[in-house]
C-alpha cells in the first residue's frame, strides 16, 4: 500500500473520474425524459379509464387497441429505466474501480474498463 496520498495523487485519480461522472449526469437527464414519457403514458391509459362508461362497442374496441400500444409503451419505458439505472450503479463502481487503482496501488484499470464497457451496453 503507498504512503499517505498526496494532493497529486488526488487530483489525478480525480481527472480520471470525471468522464464517468459525466456520462453519470448525461444519464440523469436520460432517466428524466424516460419517467417523463412513462408518466404520460399512464396519464393517458387513466384518461381512457375515466372515459369508459361513456364509450360505445366500437370506440370501446379502439381504446382497447390504443391501450395495448401504451401497454407496450410502459413496458419499454420501464425496461429502459431498469437499464439506464443499471448503467448508472455499474459507472458507480468503475469510480470505485479507479479510486482504488489510484489510491492502494492495485491494478483495477482492465476491471474499470469492463465495468465501463457493461455500462455502455446497458446503456
Amino acid at each position: 500500500m503507498p504512503d499517505a496520498p498526496t494532493s497529486g495523487l488526488i487530483a489525478h485519480a480525480i481527472q480520471l473520474a470525471i468522464a464517468p461522472v459525466f456520462l453519470m449526469t448525461g444519464i440523469a437527464g436520460l432517466l428524466n425524459v424516460i419517467a417523463t414519457r412513462l408518466a404520460r403514458v399512464i396519464d393517458r391509459a387513466r384518461s381512457f379509464e375515466s372515459m369508459w362508461p361513456t364509450l360505445d362497442a366500437r370506440a370501446r374496441d379502439t381504446v382497447r387497441q390504443e391501450v395495448a400500444i401504451l401497454e407496450w409503451r410502459r413496458r419499454l419505458c420501464s425496461w429502459s429505466i431498469n437499464f439506464s439505472t443499471a448503467a448508472a450503479l455499474v459507472l458507480c463502481l468503475v469510480v470505485v474501480a479507479l479510486f482504488v487503482d489510484e489510491f492502494f496501488g492495485r491494478n483495477m484499470r482492465w476491471a474499470a474498463g469492463g465495468l465501463f464497457v457493461v455500462a455502455l451496453v446497458l446503456l
